[in-house]
């Protein structure tokens, strides 16, 4: 099935875009950009011989959501809905450059559960027209979760504003209109995938002569889309050159390293304003990293059922991260349940809408703990979840014997959001393991505290001790 037939079905989980039609053409264009050097976010130095960096700017935090000079409905999704009380590092220091014009053009890197959502969501929301029923801000994400979970978000902080919004995501077979005869996009926010949203460029379905604004979200996974992407980037610019352009990403690989000098240095003539933090500030502060040196893969089960999960205090709400086969995550999900627990498995077995039914059951608290393969990593936004296994270390795809370093602090990113407090346990059997987990504490500088004993009651109270859950209790 073609990524270009799409839908607005929110129920949609699992997949990414598939191909999509052929390159755009474009004039090639030259810009400079500029590096934001801010104590409060310090800026990766290694970067700095990067070919797109060429001047030095300070930028004055913000305190208050009302500094941003904000309407009165968007202040009220804030802090009615969204709940929140004052900008985050992130935001403090991003949403001045958003959101006050001249409108700069900014590519940030800031770890998971930094609040860098509300940014992206804050800036198109804040540059609508609700007079114009046109599309005039566009959001690309690269997985069909994250472009639902980017919409929930806007549609709750957007909730007083009146502002029209739309998912543009590959179809199901319930769902199945081929792009050519769907009606014209009309929707003030767009969120979509690159194949889908191409697709509607292509056909006219999708009219960016109005576009203010566009976000790439979650960059560093970018892998097998950065034509797709930068064919939407030509087009944009084609019609709206003066587009004001965000990209966030939790990391700085070198495929966003790529696209952004594509963006840059060929596309668009404005400035670039980035934002690093240095690759070991990555981890997040607010998760205790632990690792267990285990005998078997049956002992990994044992721990999780009498260690990690029988705690005195109850069940955390845990994500188990897996990357073996469906028959061994069956007979971990097996296990559990025999011994008692709610657990819930997402495999690739299960149908769109019961994917969609245990995602919700988990964060709705029904259940507490949920096996999951890579795809939720990047992906699930929930400050609730306390607890992350990884009952096998993320590898690279091509080379299993080295680490995959992004995928692993998106994995750990899931507990401890927003600064909540939370706890990782790395499960390592045997020698290759071990090597894997020594070549992550080198990549990130940071050095993953040992439980001294598998089968001792005592190291893993201790462990769990020191993790600051039970401040939530």
């Amino acid at each position: 099935m073609s990524d270009g037939d799409s839908t607005t079905a929110k129920s949609v989980v699992g997949r990414k875009a598939d191909d999509v039609p052929e390159e755009y053409e474009a004039p090639s264009t030259c810009s400079a950009a500029a590096e934001v050097k801010l104590d409060s976010l310090p800026i990766d130095e290694s970067k700095q011989d990067n070919d797109f960096l060429e001047a030095v700017e300070t930028q004055t935090p913000c305190v208050r959501f009302e500094d941003l000079n904000l309407s009165p409905e968007l202040l009220r999704g804030l802090y009615v809905e969204m709940k929140f009380e004052r900008p985050s590092k992130i935001q403090s220091i991003s949403l001045p450059m958003i959101l006050t014009p001249p409108y700069k053009n900014l590519i940030a890197q800031s770890h998971n559960g930094s609040g860098k959502t509300t940014c992206f969501v804050l800036g198109m929301l804040s540059r609508v027209d609700p007079n114009l029923d046109a599309p005039q801000a566009l959001c690309i994400c690269l997985s069909i979760e994250l472009a639902i979970q980017n919409m929930e978000v806007l549609l709750k902080m957007g909730k007083f504003t009146g502002i029209t919004s739309e998912l543009c995501l590959p179809a199901d077979k319930a769902n199945y209109i081929p792009v050519s005869k769907r009606t014209p996009v009309t929707a003030q926010v767009i969120i979509g995938t690159p194949g889908t949203i191409s697709s509607l460029i292509a056909t006219k379905k999708l009219d960016t002569s109005n576009l203010k604004i566009i976000v790439f979200e979650e960059a560093d996974d970018m892998g097998g889309f950065e034509d797709d992407s930068v064919r939407i980037m030509k087009e944009i610019v084609r019609w709206s050159s003066k587009c004001q352009v965000l990209l966030f990403s939790a990391t700085f690989n070198d495929t966003v390293k790529a696209f952004v000098s594509t963006i840059v240095k060929d596309l668009f003539v404005q400035e670039f304003y980035q934002l690093f933090v240095k690759k070991e500030e990555l981890s997040l502060d607010s998760v205790k990293q632990y690792k267990v040196n285990l005998p078997d893969e049956l002992s990994k089960i044992m721990v999780i059922k009498d260690k990690i999960l029988d705690s005195e205090d109850g069940v955390w709400q845990t994500i188990i991260f897996v990357s073996s086969t469906r028959k061994s995550v069956g007979m971990l999900h097996e296990a559990l349940v025999k011994y008692g627990y709610a657990v819930t498995t997402i495999q690739d077995a299960l149908t769109l809408k019961e994917r969609d039914k245990i995602i919700k059951e988990f964060k709705d608290g029904l259940t507490r703990v949920l096996i999951s393969g890579n795809y939720l990593a990047r992906v699930f936004d929930q400050c609730q979840v306390n607890m992350v296994v990884n009952y096998d270390l993320p590898v690279m795809f091509d080379d299993p014997t080295e680490p995959d370093n992004e995928l692993y602090l998106h994995r750990i990113g899931r507990a401890g959001r927003f600064g909540h407090k939370g706890a990782v346990f790395n499960l390592l059997c045997g020698d290759r393991d071990n090597m894997i987990m020594e070549k992550i504490e080198r990549h990130f500088n940071h050095n993953v505290t040992e439980v001294s004993s598998w089968n001792s009651d005592d190291d893993f109270k201790d462990a769990l001790e020191k993790t600051g859950l039970r401040d939530y209790l």
